[in-house]
């Protein structure tokens, strides 16, 4: 039975769909309506569709959306091919130091993918590290289709890493044994039972990949341009950005980029349902783990040769290029030193207010992101309003709207003329966007927690008098805390350097982390650029676990 009526639940619910309108609901909207009626930026709707005859004939759009999907998959398939191997020796095997690979591996996660392209252009193009060590470089590679594919891949593999090895973990080795009792070969029991049962897993984790592959601006923006290899989210900001602004081609390309990403989990739900992958026992299988023997010197190999390209090489140039005094020096010990660091601390180019912006809006985004995200997440799960359908729609729509979409349509929403107030050219633009990307994650969250609460102790606070707000505040809240604040965590720390979002609709004169680190590569001030990557990477990933663990000890957050 569900615990309140449409009218018990009317105040946040009203809540919730205000919010969902103006955050979702409006930049989406406008592309669309942008899409039809190319005057809609000076207030017009006459002339419809008169533009798309031309824009369709143009081979550059189908180059660019080509260009697009084949770099989604080649990422995907680079990246499963990089995870599964280790996945496989994680979930079955003993592997040595398993732990310290695990937090290894998850580094180039909490590396901005941007940051960890610049860091490879310090590495192999001409006369970088690379060359400086060994006497050549590989700039031919890295500004290629395969370059920007491998590097986006080490950021990303990490995503098939986990879940799959978690999947294969779950499932077990009992009934691969099976087939190697009745005479499978230990790659026929593998192929056949192993990877069919993880499929889940696997296809989930390698999609979302593709879709963060597609959605990616900063490679294929410093990589791409220079290999010819255009794609549609630079299309896309070259539109907004570059005069004369084509604000109604910007919206087709951002539709044709929504619809991939849409395409993308329409595949995952028809792998997934053209057959069952439950096994016949319900719980995960907890059988001793084999050990690896005479294996054990290869894959302890395969984890540190991953681990050194994925983590460490981007990290040494990283802090490489931060501690040098001059990029001409190079490698050298009288070459090295704090400058950079001290010119940040010192406000240098406004270092200090873009770190202060961004951890004030990344704030401000987790808090209003956990607000709409309970709020919303508990008028879809627990009330029986009409249009609940429609408002978890509106939820999962974040997931198919990259941020350079996003940024377009916040830019065609509060940019349209005679509007009376409007957050544009101002920091609360930026808080849309950061809301707009980032709302599924509290949702998805809070609505996991919220499945796993009965409906009787909210339904005798209303018999006792208590308002569906209270019960909400005194019982449904504090009982999703864990979930809700791991969210908001998250949030924050994606929020304090998102890129696209930040370089199309920061306001004039103010700096983010991301964008004060991307002017500082286009001025040529790489070191002091890398300086701020450095301090980025660590504030973002400490001060949440840091934050985290003293939660834990206070039973705030879920283990």
């Amino acid at each position: 039975m569900k615990s309140n009526g449409i009218s018990g639940a009317s105040p946040m619910t009203w809540l919730a769909t205000a919010g969902l309108i103006v955050v979702v609901a409006v930049p989406f909207v406008f592309i669309i309506l942008q899409g039809i009626f190319p005057q809609l930026g000076r207030g017009s709707l006459a002339a419809p569709l008169t533009h798309l005859p031309g824009l369709f004939d143009d081979t550059r759009l189908w180059r660019m959306g080509g260009n697009t999907v084949l770099l989604g998959l080649s990422v995907a398939i680079l990246a499963a091919l990089f995870a599964i191997p280790l996945a496989l020796a994680r979930a079955l095997f003993k592997v040595p130091f398993a732990l310290f690979w695990d937090v290894a591996l998850l580094v180039p996660f909490m590396i901005p993918p941007y940051i960890a392209t610049l860091g490879w252009i310090m590495t192999l193009q001409p006369r970088g590290y690379l060359q400086q060590l060994v006497g050549f470089n590989l700039s031919g590679f890295l500004f290629s289709l395969g370059g920007m594919t491998f590097v986006m891949a080490l950021n990303t593999f990490p995503l098939v890493y986990f879940a799959l090895s978690r999947t294969i973990e779950a499932v077990g080795s009992r009934y691969a044994d099976v087939g190697r009792v009745f005479g499978a070969s230990p790659w026929k029991s593998f192929w056949r039972i192993t990877l069919p049962l993880s499929t889940p897993g696997l296809v989930a984790s390698m999609l979302l990949v593709f879709s963060a592959a597609i959605e990616e601006y900063g490679t294929p923006a410093a990589l791409g341009r220079r290999a010819g290899f255009d794609v549609l989210v630079t299309e896309i900001d070259l539109r907004v950005s570059d005069w004369p602004v084509d604000l109604p081609g910007a919206s087709i390309f951002s539709l044709l980029l929504v619809l991939l990403s849409l395409a993308a989990f329409l595949v995952q739900r028809w792998i997934l349902n053209r057959r069952s992958y439950v096994t016949t026992g319900s719980k995960p299988q907890h059988k001793e783990k084999r050990p690896l023997g005479k294996f054990s010197l290869p894959v302890l190999v395969l984890f540190a040769i991953v681990t050194f390209l994925a983590t460490v090489l981007p990290l040494f140039a990283i802090l490489s290029t931060a501690l040098s005094k001059t990029i001409s020096g190079g490698l050298a010990w009288n070459n090295l030193g704090l400058s950079n660091f001290s010119s940040i601390s010192g406000n240098s180019a406004g270092a200090l207010k873009a770190l202060s912006n961004s951890f004030l809006l990344g704030i401000s985004a987790s808090l209003l992101t956990g607000l709409l995200g309970a709020v919303s997440a508990y008028v879809v799960v627990k009330t029986r309003f009409r249009g609940r359908n429609i408002l978890d729609t509106m939820t999962v729509l974040p997931n198919a709207l990259p941020g350079v979409v996003v940024a377009v349509g916040l830019i065609l929403a509060w940019n349209f003329p005679g509007l009376p107030i409007t957050p544009y050219n101002t920091p609360f633009i930026l808080l849309l966007a950061y809301c707009c990307i980032l709302l599924p994650q509290p949702v998805r969250y809070t609505t996991a927690a919220l499945h796993q609460i009965g409906d009787n102790l909210e339904a005798a606070a209303r018999v006792c008098g208590a308002s569906a707000f209270v019960a909400f505040r005194r019982i449904i809240l504090p009982l999703i805390a864990p979930s809700l604040v791991t969210s908001m965590l998250l949030v924050f720390a994606v929020a304090t350097r998102e890129l696209v979002a930040s370089l199309l609709v920061a306001p004039v004169g103010m700096q983010t982390i991301s964008v004060f680190i991307w002017r500082q590569f286009e001025q040529g001030s790489i070191g002091l650029g890398m300086a701020m990557a450095f301090v980025t990477i660590i504030l973002t990933t400490l001060l949440p676990l840091c934050l985290i663990a003293l939660l834990r000890r206070g039973g705030m957050v879920a283990e």
